[in-house]
């Protein structure tokens, strides 16, 4: 009868044991669920970083407040340029970005193309340069087409003659061509040795004549191949060699610039100021008068020294006009 009795207390433990897991279980310990213990001990970490957020958003706000109570410059009841501090600084030392660009009259621009010449001890004969950006447009969505001009300064700079080759064909005209100083006078003879590069020249002319036989030099020589309106062809060949020997040529590049050399900074001031006048107004001359102003933006500088901004409608008006305003 022992054996009753044990198994009957064997069943009673088990019960036991088992009545106390299922206690346990419902509880949720975490000792015995498996949850990781380090879990509850991360809250106050996000707790402190949402804390931390806020404090530096309130820094933020802080700093935007302060940013708002900066006084306004006045600039005599003026409207401040968009995203500039003020029309014009109010020392010789400024951030340039802060402020609009200074468009300086045509003479004071000269002066101080000289004046950085000798703060810098540059060559005092070097090459002075303007960059002339135009407005090609027409009505009805036309454009200006590119041009290629040459002229007479009234002060030149260049201490050559170019060379100029004539395309004629009767003897009379060679001779006149040769009396006149240019540098090679022929006919079709002399369309192989340019194709061959044995002759070359600054620019070439013809007479009206020749011109259709001249057709396979166009790719060769390309802008410089003789048109009439660039005055490179005519009857006239002392006129012509008088223009071309000692002539200025410039070009619109890109469609819409025109950068050319203009003079040398030694020459005197006025000299300088007349030889950029003239090629502006020669620029000018190239759009319908009723179109409005042609040049958008101009700048002259030198070979060393900044660009400067300069107001062209001021040079292109001419010494007479002034005087009668």
């Amino acid at each position: 009868s022992v054996f009753p009795n044990m198994a009957t207390c064997t069943r009673t433990v088990w019960k036991v044991l088992a009545g106390c897991q299922r206690q346990l279980l419902s509880v949720g310990s975490p000792a015995y669920t498996g949850v990781s213990q380090t879990a509850s001990r991360k809250l106050p970490v996000r707790t402190f970083a949402a804390v931390k957020a806020q404090k530096i958003d309130k820094k933020e706000d802080s700093e935007k407040e302060v940013k708002k109570e900066k006084k306004v410059i006045d600039d005599k009841d003026r409207h401040k340029p968009f995203g500039r501090t003020a029309w014009a600084p109010v020392d010789d030392v400024y951030i340039r970005r802060y402020y609009p660009r200074t468009i300086y009259d045509a003479t004071d621009a000269i002066d101080m193309l000289k004046k950085f010449q000798q703060l810098d001890f540059t060559p005092h004969n070097q090459p002075v340069y303007i960059d002339l950006k135009l407005d090609m447009k027409l009505e009805k969505k036309r454009k200006v087409d590119p041009f290629v001009s040459t002229l007479h300064l009234p002060h030149p700079f260049k201490t050559e003659m170019n060379k100029v080759l004539v395309f004629v064909e009767n003897a009379e005209q060679a001779q006149v061509a040769q009396e006149n100083g240019a540098v090679y006078v022929g006919g079709v003879e002399l369309i192989q040795p340019i194709l061959d590069d044995e002759i070359s020249a600054d620019f070439y002319v013809a007479v009206p004549n020749i011109l259709s036989k001249l057709v396979s030099l166009k790719n060769k020589l390309r802008k410089k191949f003789p048109k009439s309106n660039r005055g490179s062809v005519g009857i006239n060949i002392p006129k012509m060699l008088e223009l071309f020997k000692m002539g200025h040529e410039y070009m619109v590049e890109s469609n819409c610039y025109v950068r050319t050399q203009i003079a040398t900074l030694d020459m005197p001031k006025e000299h300088i100021y007349s030889n950029l006048q003239s090629i502006l107004i020669d620029v000018c001359s190239h759009r319908p008068a009723n179109m409005g102003p042609f040049i958008e933006r101009a700048i002259i500088a030198s070979h060393t020294s900044e660009a400067l901004w300069f107001k062209s409608e001021d040079v292109l008006v001419k010494p007479a006009e002034e005087k009668n305003d």
